[in-house]
């Protein structure tokens, strides 16, 4: 079915978060059509821009085999996941630089509070866990683009996910979330993006 507009085709089960995102970009970029040539089989880009870029709007979950089959298909893709769906999602406080090299002897606790172990004491049953007015790190500033969060009941399949993630959470921010490679396990976190700077990153 379509709308009383020719430029916006609606898709069943298309939400209007979809259609809203899409109305974003040009006519020309919504709904590209590609032929995977090996199985025959026909991909619909929800956007695909001129610089080679795919953007798919993600209002549910989907499973790791749907996962990998679109990021092998496209090869720069950017999932946009629709985070007001999300259970138990909440952003917490800013984090310092991820990669500051100050912190490079040192991995942040997978907890709610913001605070970090030495990798010298890994191996310790219970390390010493350090917040930010430790001696040792008190002097590394926080930032105001990342952010640590909580998920209560995370989607696994996208901590899976090899090319980017972007959790719209309505208003004039969009949040990518990123992971630090840890030993301890990688820590997830998210950098702020205004949505406005995103969109014209592809529309321009």
């Amino acid at each position: 079915m379509e709308s009383n507009s020719p430029l916006l085709r609606f898709y069943p089960g298309e939400t209007p978060w979809h259609r809203n995102w899409k109305k974003a970009f040009p006519p020309a970029f919504r709904e590209v059509s590609f032929v995977d040539a090996t199985f025959g089989e026909l991909h619909r880009a929800d956007v695909h821009t001129p610089c080679g870029t795919t953007l798919e709007f993600q209002n549910s979950p989907i499973s790791m085999e749907e996962l990998r089959s679109r990021e092998a298909f496209y090869p720069n893709l950017v999932w946009i996941l629709n985070g007001k769906k999300f259970k138990g999602f909440r952003i917490l406080k800013s984090l310092p630089d991820v990669d500051d090299p100050r912190l490079s002897a040192y991995e942040f606790c997978h907890s709610d509070h913001l605070s970090m172990i030495r990798k010298s004491d890994l191996a310790q049953e219970k390390p010493k866990v350090l917040n930010f007015y430790h001696p040792e790190i008190k002097g590394v500033p926080l930032t105001s683009y990342y952010y640590s969060f909580c998920w209560k009941h995370p989607h696994r399949v996208w901590f899976e996910a090899k090319c980017p993630i972007i959790v719209d959470l309505g208003g004039h921010f969009l949040y990518q979330l990123k992971q630090r490679r840890q030993l301890s396990g990688d820590y997830a976190y998210l950098h702020i993006i205004p949505r406005k700077s995103f969109i014209e990153r592809y529309v321009f």
